[in-house]
């Protein structure tokens, strides 16, 4: 689970939103500090970017780049310190930007907020070296004795809460050595340079420590853990609040686990930090001491501001990686007795997290934070042991939930022992269909999860109307929410009413239908769809119109893009035969005539995706306009991958070229090929923009970042041109990325990220697959045939955790929709067997057929993780003319001629292919 999801739950109970708008949208700005309300002074001027709010006076402009200043604030004294710091920068001309509310700042310093960000509340741009010795002494002195978090990407200041770090101090942008648009330095040399923002202090290597730091330098580094009683073996897991290790006593060896905490960071939603809730934890351990089902506490000390606990290191595995190992549903078409036995299993096991929880409620504790991850199952899976016990309270608090999983987290109402009744409910139905997640948006969810597991598993009766009755019975009444936020992704106050035949909690669900909508009801279910997305639209917002994925607000023009924005929505709208959108359609062309600063180049990310797109719906001269703007920019430093890079921007100018007869765009489509093809140390390695759950370091695989992005662009080109060259570049791309493919227990082939396999479309091997099957249209390859043979049946699993289309199930229907092999798995039952499996996911937005986004804490409407992704992939399976993936149009049945696509596109000569 990425955890950088919960903070964009709580500006719309529907979608992911950024947090500044929960904020911002208070228009009279009564959750603003009074600091943020006042009036700009005369000769300043201020703007507000994000969850910021900057100051600078217009008269002394700012250097691009230095050594800047952070103060940090804990939640009671950040009225005050953002009071004395505004003084003392209006009187002495200094600019500076703050975060503007008690709300954001909770965020910026909560558990699982950005490391590297944490802590910071004020950022000030002195002039130079001098006048930044001058602040930094005038704050540190005027701030001594408030406290304030420790930022982990900055030199600090004394004791006090004052910090610095050279870096950027205006917009500017580069790209890094793996092709990823990133904030910008100059160098030495006075070239752009990644801004590293990481959660460690560093220095460029071209910039000298001024004296003035250098006794903070020298003061940080004579801190160490040298004279810890325990020797760090490895991390385990790292929050805002500090890390988990694995550690061992340096006398006696003894396996431990540390759990360290750092002071007023890693925030809960009572504002409790992670030393206070590290005392909790201990507490609460130490009165139930002598439980088998809990761990002992051994040891607690404190080293600089850190405190640390050592716990008692429990043997076992966390119950979440019991699925890969048993869950019967990873399989096409598990027998009988398979679901019997995983039943029984289950159901035992959940016995024993009952008793265990029996147990702590019979000591007067509420566990607090009960889900799949904090729950140890032994080897011979005989017993459990429940783990995480710093949001656990004493049961005579009757204090509501502060930290949860996403996935179990209680509604708000629920006290005491009945929030771990809420998850024991939410375990029941995990351990057969682990979609609880939905909960968070809709609790009468509930009820379909129960009927999908009903159907397949032979479950004893009533025992998922329990789960079904306590998840969505409701409360007399809601107490307030006493000026904290909720846990991130807390369900609504209240369930749905029923709709008209809805299931009603408590009783069998038996066929009783949830949804608007089947997503197999073709057409109904395109229309449906297409109401959704439509009812959704913010034509209001600049920065986005249709809501999506988180990633809206990662980059310029985020909003707009094919991946996750309006571009890729109107893609699917007209794919699927669905009604247009004219008013989005006039956003795009407003974008397309002056796009914001720092947008990317690249196809799904930027500013070539936008412009395939509007060629696409007809606005032809709109699209050559854009794609002249990217042709003048550096593609040199780009990665080479489809997603952001080369590839993707050479098969949309190619694709355009061909469209308008422009021979420009074919010499450039060439010479992005040219690019694509450089060896991988003479270029940028697909590597970047790793999600946060991605093995770092990892040479990325598959479609979108892999080399199957640039096979399938080699293999464009190969079909205008006849340049077989082009194919071999093509074999060799997707042997490289098959290379890093693993064969599972099942014979299916599926992408080896080192601690998990993934077999979707964007990242797996599914994508791989489909360009496989473009390939082998223009020369057979046995062992490519078999290896997508195998990829066909890594997407015939019956569950898969999303539903989107380049991470989960939209994805493996879109495949098996289109792939021309035979055999196993490629009937139209299997792909209809694949469409039902999208109703597990399947939602109602305002009486629409809708669908989670990523994590699934919340709607998305995008092509990449939401509901215009299952709308195109929905489209290619059973529409009248089927939809297409871009660049992946329908192939050829065995039995037909594969196409062949004439180009008047000169085929590079010898000399440039050797030199690419």
């Amino acid at each position: 689970m990425n955890k950088g999801y919960a903070v964009f739950c709580d500006a719309d109970r529907h979608f992911y939103d950024a947090p500044h708008r929960l904020v911002f949208a208070d228009a009279a700005g009564d959750s603003l500090y009074p600091a943020a309300r006042l009036p700009v002074p005369e000769g300043w001027t201020s703007h507000r970017t994000g969850d910021w709010l900057a100051l600078r006076p217009l008269d002394h402009p700012l250097p691009s780049q230095g050594w800047k200043i952070h103060v940090s604030a804990d939640l009671d004294n950040a009225e005050t310190v953002l009071a004395t710091v505004r003084e003392y920068c209006l009187r002495n001309d200094v600019a500076f930007k703050f975060v503007p509310s008690r709300y954001l700042l909770h965020q910026r310093n909560a558990k699982y907020a950005d490391r590297a960000a944490s802590g910071k509340f004020i950022t000030v741009y002195p002039a130079d070296d001098a006048q930044c010795e001058r602040v930094a002494t005038d704050l540190a002195r005027l701030l001594d004795g408030r406290p304030g978090p420790y930022i982990l990407s900055d030199l600090r200041w004394g004791r006090g809460p004052v910090h610095l770090r050279y870096g950027s101090f205006t917009r500017r942008h580069c790209y890094d050595e793996h092709g990823e648009l990133r904030p910008a330095l100059e160098d030495g040399s006075g070239t752009l340079v990644p801004d590293q923002r990481g959660p460690v202090f560093r220095v460029p290597p071209w910039v000298t420590v001024p004296p003035f730091l250098r006794p903070h330098l020298e003061a940080r580094a004579a801190v160490t853990v040298q004279d810890m009683p325990y020797e760090i073996v490895k991390a385990l897991h790292f929050s805002n609040g500090g890390g988990v290790y694995e550690a061992k006593h340096r006398k006696s060896g003894r396996r431990v686990v540390l759990k360290e905490a750092r002071p007023y960071a890693g925030l809960a939603a009572d504002g409790a930090d992670a030393v206070t809730r590290l005392h909790r934890e201990r507490a609460a351990l130490e009165r139930l001491s002598g439980l088998a089902c809990t761990p002992e506490v051994l040891d607690h000390f404190t080293i600089g501001d850190h405190h640390f606990l050592a716990l008692e290191f429990v043997e076992g595995r966390p119950l979440n990686t019991f699925f890969a190992r048993r869950h019967p549903l990873m399989e096409a078409d598990p027998p009988a007795d398979r679901l019997a036995e995983y039943t029984d299993w289950a159901l035992r096991i959940h016995g024993l997290v009952e008793q265990a929880v029996a147990a702590v409620h019979a000591r007067g504790i509420v566990f607090n934070d009960l889900h799949l991850f904090n729950i140890m199952v032994s080897e011979d899976e005989s017993s459990v042991v429940l783990l995480d016990f710093e949001a656990a309270q004493p049961a005579e608090q009757g204090g509501r939930q502060t930290v949860a999983n996403p996935a179990f987290v209680a509604p708000a109402d629920r006290r005491g022992f009945d929030v771990d009744r809420y998850a024991l409910a939410c375990l029941r139905i995990a351990l057969f269909v682990p979609l609880t997640s939905l909960l968070a948006v809709d609790r009468a969810k509930a009820a379909h999860l129960a009927q999908v597991a009903a159907a397949r598993f032979p479950l004893p009766d009533g025992f998922l109307d329990a789960a079904v009755q306590e998840i969505t019975r409701e409360p007399a009444a809601v107490p307030p929410r006493d000026g904290h936020p909720l846990p991130a992704g807390t369900p609504p106050r209240a369930a749905a009413p029923p709709r008209d035949g809805a299931p009603v909690p408590g009783r069998s669900a038996g066929r009783a239908r949830f949804l608007p909508e089947e997503p197999g009801d073709w057409p109904r279910s395109r229309d449906s769809m297409a109401r959704a997305i439509l009812a959704s639209a913010t034509p209001d917002r600049e920065d986005r119109f249709f809501p999506g994925d988180i990633a809206q607000f990662a980059t310029a023009g985020g909003g707009l893009s094919v991946g996750h924005g309006t571009a890729g929505v109107l893609y699917a709208l007209r794919e699927s035969g669905a009604e247009r959108c004219p008013a989005a359609e006039d956003t795009l062309l407003r974008y397309a005539k002056e796009p914001e600063s720092g947008t990317p180049l690249g196809f799904y990310d930027g500013l070539t995706g936008i412009a395939w797109t509007l060629h696409r719906l007809g606005h032809t001269a709109s699209a050559l306009q854009l794609a002249e703007l990217v042709l003048a920019q550096d593609h040199e430093a780009l990665a080479p991958d489809l997603h952001g890079g080369t590839a993707g921007i050479g098969l949309a100018l190619d694709a355009l070229a061909t469209a308008t007869g422009e021979s420009g765009l074919h010499a450039a489509a060439l010479r992005c090929a040219e690019l694509t093809a450089r060896p991988p140390a003479a270029s940028s390695p697909p590597v970047a923009s790793r999600p946060a759950d991605a093995a770092p370091g990892r040479v990325r695989t598959g479609l979108l970042h892999g080399a199957a992005g640039r096979a399938l662009l080699f293999i464009r080109l190969y079909e205008r041109t006849r340049d077989t060259a082009l194919l071999d570049l093509a074999a060799e791309a997707l042997q490289d990325d098959l290379s890093r493919c693993v064969r599972g227990v099942s014979g299916t082939l599926q992408v080896d990220e080192g601690w998990r396999t993934m077999p979707y479309l964007g990242a797996g091997s599914v994508g791989i697959g489909m360009v496989i099957d473009d390939y082998l249209l223009h020369r057979h390859d046995d062992a490519l045939d078999r290896a997508r043979r195998e990829i066909v049946q890594a997407a015939q699993a019956t569950f898969y955790a999303q539903p989107g289309l380049f991470r989960g199930v939209a994805g493996m229907v879109l495949h098996l929709a289109r792939t021309n092999a035979d055999g196993p798995g490629t009937a139209p039952e299997d792909v209809r067997r694949q469409v039902d499996c999208l109703t597990w996911h399947a939602m109602s937005y305002q009486g629409h057929l809708a669908f989670p986004g990523e994590q699934m804490m919340r709607l998305s409407m995008d092509l990449s993780t939401g509901t215009a992704g299952v709308l195109l992939a929905l489209a290619a399976a059973l529409g009248d003319r089927p939809a297409h993936l871009p660049f992946l149009p329908p192939l050829p049945r065995p039995q037909e001629p594969a196409p062949l696509q004439g180009s008047s596109i000169a085929p590079p000569s010898p000399h440039e292919r050797k030199r690419s």
